[in-house]
Order: structure tokens, then C-alpha cells, then sequence
């Protein structure tokens, strides 16, 4: 069981009430997605700024099909392979150069529940820590793992906030000192916001310090989905699954790593109008260069610090998360029922 941190509640009503101001680039961004299929991605450059990060004529492949729900994609280079979840299967799946993608565990997640009140029993969210071990937000288990991939010895990390359990936690991201920023929102469970086995009255963005800390940094957000820190850490990246209000929210944060003022970063609801883009903000990595690879409405968005649109994967589904991979020169996207894999520019530094 971790600690708990007793004086957050005063810091996160005060971002909820602090004043958003939206972005206006997505104004100029098409509502429809390009046409692309599950079997044959589609790349819309929408900026020629984005051929400096993916050559022209590049093209998505799919690597990995048959998945019910992809997720959580993460690259291990000790091992040249990638790891990705599959929350309703509650299984974690290993993707390998040449050899195609295998079961690497399961139950991922949580064994033994009931779907009439989990909806989601398996790890969503997977990272690598300093020491090289997975770590899992596990949204059956309602818990953060850590699971050494030598031994595949599990272990909790943090499953409550002052006493009590979290709803289903979703994404996460480890900071370079090792502190781990991490959503939970009630997805995991089937009765949402009003299931029984709720304890948390908030869907929060929480922050678990090596000591073992849980600190809330903001319980004002509908549905806290995707979470990513900018590469100097100074910013932090949320995306909001609400179907009412889709937006990604950037918090600037303090010397010691907590928010100190947000504001909205991307607003997403010029991309739901009239029904042709699937999906919500969901998974976002950052680039070293300050670019945001975010799941948006219509598939995968590349964009500037300034939120200014590149470019856009789609398949005319949800992709709902993204990670860097091959010493950051690929760049792989759960997307819906299966993986994709793109190639980046040789020598961009992302």
C-alpha cells in the first residue's frame, strides 16, 4: 500500500478553476480523416514541416492483427522487441522483428473478475523504469505493477490514494528521477462513474514519488485518459476522453515537478463534427524537439509544441496509443484491432 499525500486537495481545485484557453489550430485541420484502411494506413501531411520527421512517400505498415482492444505499446531495446496490451483480453503481447506477435503474459492484469463489474480486467498503460523493468497500469487490478522482465516477478506499486482504491488506472509515464505520473479514470470498470466498486470520488491524474507517495495533482477532469511529460519535464500532457469537451490540457510544472497553472493545449471538437473521425484523445508520446504525437479524433496526429498540425495517421478507426521505438527512429500506434509500424526520418531527433 503506498502513502498518501495530504495536501494536494486546495492545489487541484485550483487548476480545475484556473482559466483554459484553447487552441485554434485544429480550425484549419479537415474534419473528415484522410482515407485510409485498417489494412492500408493513410499519412496526411498537413504541414510540409512534416518531412523533416517522416520522408515523403513513407508509408504505415501493419504488423500485428487480430487484437480485441490495442494498447499501452512500449519498445524494449534490451531485446529489440515491443510489448503491447490488450485490455479486454487481459493479456500483454510481445512483437518481434520477423517473428510476428506472441502471447508474454497473462493475465496482465487482474484474474478472476467478474464482467459484469470489470469491464477492462487487463494492464492498459505499459513503461520501462530506469532499472528496466515494466511498469503497468493494471485497470483490472486498479493498481500500478512493477514486473521485472528477468525474473517476471510482479509487484504493487500504489493502489490507493488516502485509503482508497483507484477506479482503473489507465496510462502512465516515469519521470528521469523516477517518479511516475499516471491517470484513473473509470473506464476499467462497467458500470463507469456509477459502479459500485468505485471508492475514489474523482477521476484523477496522480503522481507516485519513489519514496511512495501518491499525490493528486488534479481531480477536476471528466475523463483523464493519455498522459506524457515534455523532454525537459517542465510540462505535463493530459488528454481528456470526453466525448462533450475532447481536449488535451498542458499543465506547466514546478522545480519539484507538480502543476502550477493549465490550460488547454488542443481542443478536439472541430475534429467530431458531423460524426467522420472516430475516436477520442487518448495515448501521447513527446518528442526531444518539443513535437506531440497524440491519438485524436481520426487516427494519429503529429504537432508542434505550438499544437500546430503536421500530419495524421489514420485507418478509419481509433489509434489510441503511440511509442518511439528502435532507438526512436519508429514510431509504433495501437490501432484499434492492430499495430502499426512507421518509419522516421534517419536522423530526426525524436
Amino acid at each position: 500500500m503506498a502513502k498518501t499525500d495530504s495536501g494536494m486537495d486546495r492545489r487541484h481545485l485550483m487548476l480545475g478553476g484556473m482559466a483554459m484557453i484553447g487552441s485554434a489550430a485544429f480550425a484549419r485541420v479537415p474534419v473528415a480523416p484522410p482515407p485510409g484502411t485498417p489494412d492500408a494506413p493513410a499519412l496526411l501531411r498537413l504541414s510540409p514541416a512534416l518531412d523533416r520527421i517522416v520522408a515523403p512517400g513513407t508509408t504505415a505498415e501493419v504488423i500485428a492483427t487480430g487484437v480485441r482492444w490495442a494498447e499501452g505499446p512500449v519498445w524494449i531495446e534490451d531485446g529489440n522487441y515491443l510489448l503491447f496490451s490488450d485490455p479486454p483480453a487481459n493479456l500483454i503481447r510481445r512483437w518481434r522483428p520477423g517473428r510476428g506477435a506472441e502471447p508474454f503474459l497473462t493475465p496482465s492484469g487482474a484474474g478472476g473478475t467478474d464482467p459484469k463489474r470489470v469491464r477492462e480486467p487487463g494492464a492498459n498503460g505499459l513503461a520501462i523504469d530506469a532499472g528496466g523493468a515494466l511498469l503497468i497500469a493494471n485497470s483490472g487490478g486498479r493498481t500500478i505493477d512493477r514486473f521485472d522482465l528477468t525474473t517476471r516477478r510482479r509487484t504493487v506499486v500504489a493502489d490507493r490514494y488516502r485509503g482508497r482504491r483507484f477506479n482503473s488506472p489507465n496510462d502512465l509515464h516515469v519521470a528521469r528521477g523516477g517518479a511516475i505520473y499516471f491517470t484513473d479514470p473509470p473506464y476499467g470498470l462497467t458500470d463507469g462513474d456509477t459502479s459500485s466498486l468505485k471508492e475514489q470520488a474523482v477521476n484523477g491524474v496522480y503522481r507516485h514519488l519513489p519514496e511512495g507517495t501518491v499525490e493528486l495533482l488534479d481531480g477536476m477532469l471528466t475523463r483523464p485518459n493519455g498522459i506524457a511529460l515534455s523532454s525537459d519535464e517542465r510540462r505535463m500532457y493530459v488528454s481528456v476522453s470526453d466525448p462533450d469537451a475532447p481536449r488535451i490540457m498542458v499543465y506547466n510544472l514546478d522545480a519539484a515537478g507538480r502543476p502550477k497553472d493549465a490550460r488547454v493545449w488542443l481542443d478536439a471538437r472541430p475534429m467530431l463534427a458531423g460524426g467522420a473521425a472516430p475516436g477520442l484523445p487518448d495515448g501521447m508520446k513527446a518528442a526531444r524537439d518539443g513535437t506531440m504525437i497524440c491519438s485524436v479524433p481520426g487516427g494519429m496526429m503529429l504537432l508542434t509544441p505550438e499544437a500546430e498540425p503536421l500530419g495524421l495517421v489514420s485507418t478509419g478507426a481509433p489509434i489510441a496509443n503511440v511509442a518511439f521505438g528502435e532507438r526512436r527512429r519508429v514510431l509504433y500506434m495501437t490501432a484499434n484491432d492492430r499495430v502499426l509500424r512507421l518509419p522516421l526520418r534517419p536522423g530526426w531527433a525524436g
